[in-house]
This record gives C-alpha cells, sequence and structure tokens, in this order.
C-alpha cells in the first residue's frame, strides 16, 4: 500500500513523509516564535517583535516546502532562477530600502539606543522619538522631528548621552586673586553636598585648576543622573555665583593698568622740582 505509485515516481510513502514534514516544520515554527517573543519580550518594541517572528516563521515554512516539492518529484530550480532573476532586479531597484531594513532588524536586536535617550547621531542631537524597521525619529531641543534612516544610523557613530546611569559636567570658576580660594572651595562642595541630585559617589571634584591672567581659576566637576544632568547643571551655577558673592568672594572679569609716558614723566618732573625746592 505505501509502495503504491500516486503519479510518477511518487509513492503514498513520499506523501505521507512529505505531510509529516510541513506538520514537523509548522511544529517546530510555533516552538521558535513563543521562545522568541519569551526572550526578547523586553528588550524589543512589540511591533518590531511581530515583524520578525512573522519572517522567521515564513522562513522555515518556506524551507520546508522546497524539501517536499523536491521530494515528489516537483523541481523548484525553474521557480528558483525565476525568483532569484526576480530578486536581483528588485534588490537592485530598492537596495537602499533592503539595507535599511536589515540595519532596523540589527538595531532592533543590539539597541544601541532607546526610545526617550538622549542621542547625537550624525550632528543630529536630541530625543529618541520612535526606532522603526525601516527608519528613526530624532526629535531635536527645538521640538523638530527629524527621520534618519536605519542605514546611517547603524554605520555612523551614535553618542548615547543616557547609556549610562550617571554623567558629570564642568565648570571652571574664576575668583580674584585677594579673596581666599580655600574657603571659596569649601563654599561650592558644601553647595553640591545639599543638592538632591548632585551623587555622592563618583565624587565630585573641586580644585584650583590654575593661575590665569585675571583669576584663580577654580574647577568644579559634580555627577548628576542622567536624567537629571541638565536641569542640575543650570541650576548650580548660578547658586554658586550668588553664595560666594554673599561670602564676599566674587568672581573676577579682566582688568588691565594702563601706564602713560607722558603722565610718568610729568610726575617725575615734579616730584624733582618739588625736591628741588625743598633743598633751597
Amino acid at each position: 500500500m505505501l509502495d503504491k505509485i500516486v503519479y510518477g515516481n511518487v509513492t503514498v510513502l513520499n506523501l505521507i513523509i512529505a505531510s509529516a514534514i510541513i506538520l514537523a516544520a509548522i511544529f517546530i515554527d510555533k516552538l521558535l516564535t513563543l521562545h522568541l517573543k519569551k526572550s526578547l519580550k523586553n528588550k524589543v518594541n512589540k511591533a518590531h517583535l511581530e515583524i520578525i517572528v512573522k519572517v522567521v516563521y515564513y522562513a522555515i515554512i518556506a524551507i520546508a516546502i522546497l524539501i517536499v516539492l523536491s521530494m515528489l518529484g516537483i523541481q523548484p530550480s525553474g521557480l528558483l532562477v525565476a525568483g532569484g532573476i526576480a530578486g536581483i532586479v528588485i534588490g537592485f531597484a530598492s537596495q537602499s530600502i533592503v539595507g535599511n531594513l536589515i540595519s532596523g532588524i540589527f538595531l532592533i536586536i543590539e539597541r544601541p539606543i532607546k526610545i526617550g535617550n538622549v542621542v547625537d547621531i550624525d550632528g543630529t542631537m536630541g530625543f529618541v522619538e520612535d526606532i522603526r524597521i525601516v527608519a528613526t525619529t530624532i526629535r531635536t531641543y527645538d521640538g523638530i522631528c527629524v527621520r534618519i534612516p536605519n542605514e546611517k544610523v547603524f554605520t555612523t557613530n551614535i553618542t548615547n548621552y543616557f547609556a549610562n546611569a550617571a554623567r558629570r559636567f564642568e565648570y571652571v570658576v574664576g575668583i580674584r586673586y585677594s579673596d581666599n580660594a580655600d574657603k571659596a572651595i569649601q563654599i561650592i562642595r558644601e553647595l553640591i553636598e545639599v543638592e538632591p541630585f548632585a551623587l555622592k559617589y563618583p565624587k565630585p571634584q573641586v580644585f584650583v585648576h590654575n593661575l590665569g591672567d585675571n583669576s584663580v581659576n577654580i574647577v568644579v566637576r559634580p555627577w548628576a543622573p542622567s536624567t537629571y544632568w541638565y536641569d542640575l547643571k543650570m541650576e548650580l551655577l548660578w547658586k554658586i555665583k550668588k553664595t560666594l558673592e554673599k561670602n564676599g568672594i566674587e568672581i573676577a572679569f579682566p582688568q588691565r593698568t594702563l601706564w602713560f609716558a607722558n603722565e610718568l614723566k610729568s610726575s617725575t618732573t615734579k616730584k624733582t622740582e618739588s625736591g628741588k625746592s625743598n633743598n633751597s
């Protein structure tokens, strides 16, 4: 019965095996898609995860169908040749789209950026609004949405300001030479310590960096959570200025003392004449 020929060289056994292969492929597909959904659930956007699952699902089914066609005596070589030629033509016509699609899949898997991160991608700085399968949308600080193809995102340098939990910023505070630098450093340290978003670790740095032409330059390097970094940077500098001035320490500004040759000569002449008259 199993050796009974149905058509050509295809027997009943071949049909049973072909059916078993299709059923096995569907079973493997179900297991694999369930595994992908569980493992990538918290790593990939839901819409993107569905796309990945469908691509894997249909790829396995397509492989199973090609195997079954070969078993049933249907040579898919002609179909493959025709499909290959069509694929080459379409590929040349839409190679940028395919490149963006593949780059989008790699971005979703690797996750160098996330929605809400502050990034700099090829000179475009702002918040990541959306990461789609073909393009990524950045909202700049001016509120302008910029769409960047994923191929460009994946192949260019990405600066992610939110990748690390903490971020450091720096001020250079110049005080007068007549002011007490140790007192100024102590005041700045105390201001940083009372700030709720200024981190204790890594430890903030406050020290005299150099002796400038017009000021003693104190470098201030505090750390803050990446999400509150900009707010603290804006507020702390003004607090430092006001508190230093309240304690009699002024922020230095460029000054020059000018000496005029004629005035020096006149002053010297007057002193000489005054000395002569006193002697007489």
